[in-house]
């Protein structure tokens, strides 16, 4: 096995309202390839049932699973570290903390802040580009002892015409069955500093945009592309939101080409 196939550890960061399940044809994809492969549930997701979303006030609590694992790799090991929709924020925030301990960061359809501007702005961007309508029902509810959380939770028609609109059923099914509520930390995010450029930004960066996504649009994606410019861009035809379920194998083949381009 040449240097540049080595085996590589992958780390899969999943979007609001998903969990670790939603890598289920991905993940031993890139194992059967001899890869290391780590799926994780954030606080309150998948099937952490420690806690409800209700109990999270920040995106750091909510990204501690990816920060804990992060932290106790050792010191010369290196991750390939992919994040899906917000799981976006959750990557920058990795990022920021332990830059030494990732070989480059994959943004998969997902929000990408950049250092200039507070870590809500491309979420405020997005949000002003939303309209209530856009959103098909999903529920939008205050939380914490000052309102100022809010809960997301995605409605069906939303995640059948916006997001799952190209996969399968029996994977939009599953994604029904298994969702739960999620949070954006708007309030929270626009209060934390800026994203920093000896960590965040020092870090290589992809971004693999999804040519047929409705839940982030291409226009939205590649606008966050030219906002913080990364170092490789790949394009998927004909998938939705979700193309870990739409192609799994095309993607899967597109992370271990970008990875291998940053050993």
């Amino acid at each position: 096995m040449s240097e540049t196939k080595r085996k590589q550890h992958f780390v899969l960061v999943h979007g609001s309202c998903h969990g670790a399940w939603c890598w289920h044809k991905v993940k031993p994809l890139l194992e059967a390839a001899g890869h290391r492969v780590t799926a994780l549930n954030l606080s309150a997701c998948g099937i952490d049932m420690t806690k409800s979303i209700t109990e999270i006030s920040t995106c750091e609590q909510y990204t501690e699973p990816l920060l804990k694992l992060l932290n106790s790799l050792p010191s010369d090991e290196k991750v390939v570290l992919i994040g899906h929709s917000f799981g976006g924020l959750s990557l920058a925030m990795a990022m920021d903390k332990f830059p030494d301990k990732i070989s480059v960061s994959i943004f998969l359809t997902a929000f990408m802040p950049d250092t200039k501007n507070s870590p809500s702005f491309v979420l405020d961007k997005f949000g002003s580009t939303m309209p209530l309508e856009a959103w098909m029902g999903t529920e939008f509810e205050p939380y914490g002892s000052d309102n100022s959380g809010l809960s997301m939770f995605f409605s069906n028609e939303f995640m059948k015409h916006a997001l799952y609109q190209l996969s399968a059923v029996e994977d939009l099914e599953l994604g029904l069955i298994l969702k739960r509520p999620g949070s954006l930390f708007m309030s929270n995010l626009s209060k934390e500093k800026n994203f920093s450029d000896k960590g965040y930004g020092s870090v290589p960066r992809a971004y693999i945009v999804c040519k047929e996504d409705k839940g982030i649009p291409e226009e939205f994606q590649r606008w966050m592309i030219d906002n913080f410019p990364v170092n490789l861009v790949v394009e998927m035809e004909e998938v939705d939101h979700m193309p870990m379920f739409c192609k799994p194998q095309q993607l899967c083949d597109h992370f271990m080409e970008i990875a291998d381009k940053f050993v």
